[in-house]
């Protein structure tokens, strides 16, 4: 099975696409590499024996062909000179001096180049060597025939190409090699992560892809994949919650709705009655419409649409305002509200948006902050990473392990089931924090709870987007 799939695979292809382009480029590198160096021995030798050749047309011209024959015989006669080839003839061809005994038949030119092995020659060896010779017709009408033997030259040459295509062979094999082991890694790496995405459709969430521990590029991949499905679960078991509490909060008054309903429909009511019952419907169908309209206003936010409206704010105006909103309520509730801040902290953000993440925060603090002595305070101020926003307050505050949880909508503690509300006040602040570039964070206050929005110091991504959707707007 892995072995077709190995075969089938456009990482196998590649590679060989790869093998053949770079075998392509070797062996144009090697045969550059053989023709150069043959090449360099060949003119090697001519230049030797075009120098040997001077020297005998040298003699030829200053002792005549009495100087050139003695020359040619000291050549013959000297060890060094073995595997040289000479021969002067008469015009005739016949021989006249030389270690070989007749003129080779290809070379019937005035002069030239040409290789021959000769039938007989005058050396101690009995083979038949292959000469490189240069031959021409001297003034008196004679025949110098001056070579070098160039077996070594050819052997070399057959040499370098063996070598070469072994090179070559061998460089093709590890190349096909590599291909298929790459491509069979490659291939059972996604096979393995094929298996476990059938696992997940067939049997849910639960299975994770398998991360071998090699730090390389598939387990980097293998680690996202993961971490998405771990999102993916987050998001699957929240909206269950979502759902699960949306019966539980709209079941109470939409039953309340159908009980009124039915009081009305059985019973004989007077005017007056018939206009309390609408009254109290009423209240209840708006307290399901805020519901609906709170999670609209958080599904806009966290698809950001609003960034169109981003601008620099000053912060510390807006708590400000929010503190004077709310006042009046804290005091009703009898407790003390604060505000702590510094003279201006500017953000880029949509002043609604924040003017609601921040009533929020007050609101809960209020509702959930102790009641008679409480004290709660808010402040503004700018930290080295950017500007803080905190509400402070001396209640209960919420456990760690639920601190998370209840960013979620309609999340509620178990001790605010039977207050007013339908959970989705802090899922509004932690929406408009995620488009703020914000972060949340809730601390114990020693007693109560201590709830943080820190803002980063530049937002590029935001301005960007606002810029954006400015231009969209002007067109």
């Amino acid at each position: 099975m892995l072995l077709s799939e190995t075969l089938r695979s456009s990482t196998l292809k590649l590679a060989f696409i790869y093998v053949i382009v770079f075998s392509s480029a070797i062996f144009a590198v090697l045969g550059y590499v053989y023709w150069s160096t043959v090449k360099y021995v060949s003119e090697k030798s001519d230049r030797n024996i075009m120098t040997e050749r001077a020297l005998m047309v040298k003699t030829y011209d200053n002792a005549g062909r009495g100087g050139l024959i003695a020359l040619i015989n000291r050549r013959v006669a000297d060890q060094f000179f073995d595997e040289w080839a000479y021969l002067l003839t008469d015009p005739s061809l016949i021989y006249v001096s030389g270690n070989l005994k007749s003129w080779p038949p290809t070379m019937h030119d005035d002069q030239g180049w040409d290789n021959f092995s000769p039938l007989d020659r005058q050396s101690k060896s009995t083979e038949r060597p292959l000469f490189r010779a240069s031959y021409q017709i001297l003034p008196d009408g004679y025949h110098l025939l001056l070579g070098r033997k160039v077996d070594d030259l050819e052997t070399f040459g057959k040499k370098i190409a063996i070598g070469l295509t072994w090179a070559a062979g061998l460089f093709l094999v590890l190349a096909a090699a590599a291909g298929i082991s790459t491509s069979r890694r490659s291939v059972a790496r996604i096979e393995a992560i094929n298996a476990t995405s059938r696992e997940i459709i067939e049997t849910g969430l639960r299975r994770r892809i398998p991360v071998r521990g090699t730090g390389d590029e598939w387990d980097g991949l293998a680690k996202n994949l993961n971490s998405m499905l771990d999102r993916i679960e987050d998001l699957v078991e929240a909206n269950r919650q979502v759902s699960d509490n949306v019966a539980h909060d709209l079941r109470t008054p939409l039953t309340r709705v159908r009980g009124r309903l039915e009081r009305a429909y059985n019973r004989q009511l007077d005017v007056g009655q018939y206009h309390g019952l609408i009254g109290e419907v009423i209240a209840d169908l708006d307290e399901i419409l805020r519901t609906f309209s709170s999670l609209l206003r958080i599904t806009q936010i966290e698809t950001r649409d609003r960034m169109a409206g981003f601008r620099n704010l000053d912060l510390t105006e807006i708590t400000r305002e929010v503190v004077e909103l709310f006042d009046p309520a804290a005091e009703e509730s009898g407790v003390t509200l604060q505000l702590s801040a510094s003279d201006r902290v500017d953000v880029v953000g949509d002043r609604d948006l924040l003017f609601d993440a921040i009533s929020n925060l007050v609101d809960n603090a209020i509702k959930h902050g102790g009641k008679g002595d409480g004290e709660i305070t808010v402040a503004v101020s700018y930290h080295a990473d950017g500007p803080v926003l905190s509400v402070a307050d001396r209640g209960p505050g919420i456990p760690i392990e639920e601190r998370e949880h209840v960013l979620r909508r309609f999340y509620r503690l178990e001790r605010s089931r039977k207050s007013p509300g339908n959970g989705l006040g802090l899922s509004l602040v932690a929406a408009v924090a995620n488009l703020h570039g914000a972060r949340i964070e809730m601390a114990d206050n020693s007693p109560g709870l201590r709830s943080e929005l820190h803002f980063q110091r530049a937002i590029p991504a935001i301005m960007e987007s606002r810029g954006r959707a400015s231009e969209a707007t002007a067109f």
